[in-house]
């Protein structure tokens, strides 16, 4: 047996699954799984990306600046307090790597993104879970968790299965409840769904113990490209900076990130299509007694009357040539997820499920 052992908590680690993007033997497939916009990225990001491949041999800045400085711009921030990484996931590697150790706990909820723990365990912590209230973040129950060893606590918000969210005073009551040492991150992945939320960036201003994330993933079409971003108090910030490695992010996700922020009519046709499909989609899913919470982000997530009717629908989808996800590593063995689509996916899909529950 081999003497060369990994550091305590990573062998606990499950390995994380992206969504799925083929079904084997079946063609013209319509993938909704991994919560992309299917509407892709602007033709700004494209040109932008385009224009890179002249500057290949180049090494991209280290500290970002450009983009930063854009960020700042949009959402009315100091770019100062900016960090950019490989996805918000790395950031919230960061955050794992810097303020969480051997002893100490991060807080995530029962439905929470599968990451916060996975960056918990990879650096020794204690991952303590916490109930949600009917797939809802329940501040209280993250409250009644937290003791002298909490070091990190985080929700995402809209929630991830779930697309369920609490408002701006909850955040708030939960930032100030917090045990002194601890640091509250809000994942903001979906933010930019919810007209005239800002992802938790005021309260981030107003207090020294909230951090927020954010993504270029979903709404900005660059998940191939990997590029999130955080915001928080100057001390965080300098702490990440040091674990930060010089060269993150390649000059091509910079400059499309860049670009894509930038063009505010592409992303304001996204949202405006994913709000209205959102709701023509659980509509149209009720009507077929599929019922769902309403969702603030680009997903809905479907309940059924059992785990074996989600996952039979799952095949059935499957067959017809969609995809969406499977949530019971989430615990919610009876749900599906489903991307909104753009409208001819929606339709299809509705129409699927339609004929899987015996109405079409």
């Amino acid at each position: 047996m081999t003497k060369i052992i990994p550091q305590p908590g990573i062998l606990d680690i499950e390995l994380y699954e992206g969504g799925a993007s083929h079904v084997d033997g079946v063609s013209n497939v319509v993938k909704l799984s991994s919560n992309e916009n299917p509407f892709g990225a602007s033709e700004a990001a494209k040109e932008a990306f385009r224009k890179v491949a002249f500057d290949l041999h180049r090494y991209p800045s280290s500290d970002h600046r450009a983009l930063r400085e854009a960020i700042g711009e949009k959402h009315g921030l100091d770019p100062a307090r900016v960090i950019c990484g490989a996805g918000s996931d790395e950031i919230i590697a960061f955050l794992c790597q810097a303020y969480a150790g051997p002893g100490d706990e991060v807080i995530h909820t029962e439905h929470g993104f599968a990451l916060y723990k996975i960056g918990a365990l990879a650096n020794g912590a204690t991952p303590v879970e916490v109930s949600e209230r009917e797939r809802v973040t329940d501040v209280d129950a993250i409250l009644a968790a937290c003791s002298e060893r909490t070091k990190l606590v985080f929700i995402a918000n809209p929630n991830n299965p779930t697309g369920t969210m609490i408002g701006e005073g909850e955040l708030t009551r939960l930032a100030a409840g917090l045990p002194e040492q601890a640091l509250l991150v809000i994942d903001g992945a979906y933010a930019e769904y919810v007209e005239g939320y800002d992802g938790g960036a005021r309260l981030v201003d107003a207090r020294d113990n909230v951090f927020m994330t954010r993504t270029f993933s979903k709404l900005y079409g660059l998940g191939a490209l990997r590029v999130g971003w955080g915001y928080g108090p100057d001390h965080v910030i300098g702490v990440l900076n040091r674990v930060r490695g010089p060269f993150n992010l390649s000059q091509a996700a910079l400059v499309a990130a860049e670009a894509a922020i930038g063009d505010t009519a592409w992303t304001e046709k996204c949202r405006n299509d994913n709000t209205r499909l959102r709701a023509w989609l659980a509509e149209a899913l009720a009507g077929h007694g599929v019922v769902s919470d309403t969702s603030m982000a680009n997903f809905i997530l479907a309940r059924f009357s059992s785990q074996a009717e989600a996952e039979a629908c799952d095949t059935f989808l499957r067959s017809e040539g969609l995809i969406v996800r499977r949530v019971a590593g989430y615990k919610l063995p009876n749900c599906l997820r489903i991307t909104v689509g753009d409208e001819p996916s929606c339709r299809r899909v509705a129409h699927a499920v339609g004929q899987f529950m015996g109405d079409e």
